[in-house]
């Protein structure tokens, strides 16, 4: 069979997945970075002498998509659940409170639980609980988390429950989450249960015990390096090469330089950036109140809650087991801000929004460490390109298992597509 030569756009995540994949199949691959490193929004960073992750520290679980590929990438000992103390939420007034336990997506199981009402309201509750008299069919042609939701227990539930929790989750509002890739399954099980509350108690009663969410013993950071190392000697690798302009026969960059191949596959935005600025703030902490994790694994922010700029916290060192003996006594807060502009004095604000969240005194010398890191959320989906592949978060939409999970399915489309076009095979091995 002949040689194939395949550019791959871009090298995070989605990026380094399609080319591995293409490489082990016999295609001659070439990834072009517009950065200087791979990895994309999977990075490390070293604070107060603790390595961590920069960018993304866990995944979603659903279907074992991450859990596959890491284990393909020889990682799977270092799989790790997070720990069970569970996350927080901070309403729009009062103090934070435990998020239900009884729920998927911020979704009740059981709508007038005490600790749904702490949240929504008796008002709430009860019309939230109006979904067991719905027929199963209302709201079940929607696609939405949002609208599937608002139509089956209320505005409330939707904006006090399942934003802050799917928001936090998939970085993006229910009503821009398609309901069968965030939650597969539950509109299936609403029609045959005859509600959205009885198909979110079956569903979490026949999944496997454990957590909606895993990590890496030492950081999700290692997929890169993983990625990196399979391709190592197999695939030709361009940093700080950006692309202008994309086509069915190859890529154009920025300094006129023009590669050609047989097939193009786009794992990056090309030209400005569109999608919503995001900040994140890690805090190294030496402060014994929170030695108890006073908020769990974490806080999830209601829209408009007063006197909080951030959109989530993370008590990175409360979440994971590895990452507290790693830290050797010291805790590892991380807050998550959208559009907060260069420049502004980030470190006191996210001290000022950790000590109202997690509910206790940080004094200004219990920050032994501080580190901002700006990322693009995910850009509006950009116009078909005839003969170009597209891959990556604008099309999968937010998140590890959505965007290995696009990124994967693409790799096996496109070989399928070289082997049956006669002069366009792949190597013999």
């Amino acid at each position: 069979m002949t040689d194939s030569h395949i550019i791959v756009v871009g090298g995070g995540i989605a990026g380094l997945v399609v080319a591995r994949d293409l490489v082990a199949a016999g295609a001659r691959v070439t990834v072009v970075e517009a950065s200087d490193r791979l990895g994309g929004k999977v990075a490390p960073h070293t604070l107060g002498g603790i390595e961590t992750d920069a960018g993304a520290e866990s995944f979603a679980t659903r279907r074992g998509t991450v859990a596959d590929l890491v284990t393909e990438l020889g990682l799977a000992d270092a799989l790790v659940l997070p720990n069970t103390g569970g996350a927080w939420l901070q309403p729009r007034t009062g103090a934070a409170v435990p998020l239900p336990k009884a729920g998927l997506l911020g979704i009740p199981s059981v709508p007038l639980a005490s600790d749904v009402i702490r949240i929504v309201g008796l008002g709430g509750a009860f019309r939230a609980q109006l979904d067991a008299l719905l027929s199963g069919f209302v709201g079940s042609r929607e696609r939405s988390l949002g609208a599937v939701v608002r139509k089956r227990m209320g505005r409330v539930v939707l904006d006090r429950l399942v934003t802050p929790v799917a928001g936090a989750i998939h970085s993006a509002h229910p009503n821009d989450l398609d309901i069968d890739v965030v939650a597969p399954r539950l509109r299936t099980a609403m029609l045959s249960e005859g509600s959205l509350a009885k198909a979110v108690l079956t569903l979490r009663e026949a999944a496997p015990a454990g957590s909606a969410v895993q990590g890496l013993a030492g950081g999700l950071f290692q997929i890169v390096d993983a990625l990196a190392g399979a391709l190592d000697g197999r695939a030709g690798i361009l940093l700080s090469a950006p692309v202008a302009e994309a086509d069915a026969g190859g890529v154009t960059l920025v300094d006129g330089r023009r590669l050609t191949g047989d097939r193009v596959v786009v794992a990056a935005e090309l030209g400005a950036q569109t999608g919503t600025p995001i900040t994140l703030a890690t805090l190294v902490l030496r402060t014994p109140a929170l030695d108890a994790a006073p908020r769990g694994t974490g806080v999830l922010v209601a829209a408009g809650a007063a006197g909080v700029g951030a959109k989530a916290l993370t008590h990175a060192t409360a979440k994971w087991a590895w990452l507290e003996g790693r830290a050797s006594g010291s805790h590892v807060v991380r807050l998550s801000y959208e559009g907060m502009p260069e420049g502004r004095d980030l470190r006191e604000q996210a001290r000022a929004d950790a000590a109202r969240l997690l509910g206790v005194d940080i004094p200004a010398d219990a920050v032994l460490a501080y580190d901002r890191v700006d990322w693009t959320g995910p850009g509006t989906a950009e116009e078909a390109l005839e003969g170009v592949v597209r891959v990556g978060e604008r099309v999968s939409g937010a998140g590890l298992a959505a965007v290995v999970g696009q990124a994967r399915q693409a790799a096996a489309d496109l070989l399928s597509d070289l082997a049956g076009e006669p002069g366009l095979g792949l190597m013999d091995h």
